[in-house]
């Protein structure tokens, strides 16, 4: 088993920035994916970003290419989600999850272990 806890979100002007974060504990797995995903009031949950276990190759959905970075400490077992010129639409609960498959990081449905999640909220 792993779990996750997320931290770092709160309350932002739009254009403004936060980091969020991710750390791992429990079993430790030589392949996984970890990914965010987030949603939003009457929404359904959305994948954000992932990246796999070598730190290096990372995935995005569209809406946030250029505006947000995954990265990874295997050291500390932390993934981070840096949000810069953030909008009143990426206003959401951010989830962080970790998949033991490399199919389809995109795919909520392939996770295995989730967070309980952290507010973002972004003031217009």
């Amino acid at each position: 088993q792993v779990q996750l806890v997320e931290s770092g979100g709160g309350l932002v002007q739009a254009g403004g920035s936060l980091r969020l974060s991710c750390v791992a504990s429990g079993r430790t797995y030589s392949r996984i994916v970890t990914g965010w995903f987030r949603r939003a009031p009457g929404k359904e949950r959305e994948f954000v970003a992932a990246i796999r276990e070598n730190g290096v190759n990372a995935y995005y959905t569209d809406s946030v290419k250029e505006r947000f970075t995954i990265s990874k400490d295997n050291t500390s077992r932390t993934v981070h989600l840096d949000m810069n010129n953030l909008r009143p639409e990426d206003a959401a609960v951010y989830y962080c999850a970790a998949a033991l498959s490399h199919v389809r990081p995109s795919d909520q449905r392939l996770y295995n272990f989730w967070g309980r999640g952290t507010q973002v909220t972004v003031s217009s």
